[in-house]
């Protein structure tokens, strides 16, 4: 995605911010004039023929879960998952689930493994809400889309080193479209709840929450976990320039003190910036990797402020 020389002047604004226990090296989130022309980069056309439809239907453990395909906002077909208890009565609230970087939607329905992403979603599940997690560009599905590979990790000794297709802009932008049109999906569905919509996020998911809460009104409420912040050199990748938009809406943030992506101080820092009194900050004695308490401590809330 291009940006004009306009957007990054207003954009690239940097100063500190300081947390209790010391300044820290940290850009001012963006004016009001630059989260405008922020806000505006996910604008996309409503006119565009979603073409949704389920592929797949798998009824198992008391669940029914649907693969869903759709056009999104760049003409990609973006494919999904969407899941009911059998037994929960409709409308049912939604959870989005967004996952990490070269990760996919089935870490969320995976138990233990980096996210503990089978945990959570089962959790949602108990509590009668719909959840819905779709590929994020280049991931899952759609690796096709880069080449079979997001980096040369896995290739064969002595090829030829080789380039992501998007650049990290294009996977993160894009992917934060693709769940707005997703959105626009659920709502033509009739059995979604839709002033009942959440989001959790992980990691490059955790960015996502934070940057779709903010550009996209129909999320109530939102947990970010392990929110990196190692991406600000690009102001459109800085969390810090989309916390304006959440507003008062209740939005969670469960961070490592260790993570070398956003360390207790970056996070604090961060948390600083987040305004009202239903923002809330969690912070664990680990890495980039939280331990499974993050699920007990994240969906309950989340649930009861949907």
């Amino acid at each position: 995605m291009k940006t004009s020389p306009a957007l990054l002047s207003l954009l690239l604004v940097f100063g500190s911010a300081a947390r209790a226990e010391e300044a820290i090296d940290y850009p001012k989130p963006v004016g009001e004039e630059a989260y405008a022309l922020l806000e505006s980069m996910y604008d996309y056309g409503v006119d565009i023929p979603l073409e949704a439809r389920a592929v797949e239907l798998k009824e198992e453990e008391g669940t029914i879960r649907r693969k869903i395909v759709f056009r999104g906002a760049r003409g990609y077909l973006v494919p999904g998952y969407l899941e009911v208890k059998a037994d929960a009565p409709a409308p049912y609230p939604c959870v989005l689930l967004m996952h990490g970087w070269s990760g996919g939607r089935e870490n969320w329905w995976r138990d233990g493994g980096y996210i503990h992403g089978g945990e959570a979603r089962r959790a949602l599940l108990e509590r009668g809400f719909a959840v819905f997690a779709l590929d994020a560009q280049a991931h899952g599905d759609r690796i096709a889309e880069n080449g079979y590979a997001l980096v040369n990790d896995y290739s064969d000794p002595g090829d030829p080193p080789r380039k992501n297709l998007f650049t990290l802009r294009d996977i993160i932008t894009q992917t934060i479209l693709d769940y707005r049109r997703g959105l626009d999906y659920l709502a033509t569905r009739g059995d979604i709840d839709m002033g009942r919509i959440g989001a959790v996020g992980y990691s490059m998911g955790g960015f996502h929450a934070v940057a779709l809460t903010a550009v996209e009104p129909r999320i109530q409420a939102a947990a970010g976990c392990v929110v990196p912040v190692t991406w600000r050199e690009d102001p459109i990748l800085d969390p810090a320039n989309y916390l304006r938009g959440i507003g008062g809406r209740p939005f969670m943030m469960l961070q490592g003190k260790t993570d070398p992506l956003c360390d207790e101080a970056h996070s604090n820092a961060l948390f600083s910036l987040i305004a009202g009194e239903t923002a809330r900050l969690v912070q664990y004695d680990a890495g980039h990797k939280l331990p499974s308490a993050w699920v007990d401590e994240a969906i309950p809330w989340l649930a009861d402020r949907l």
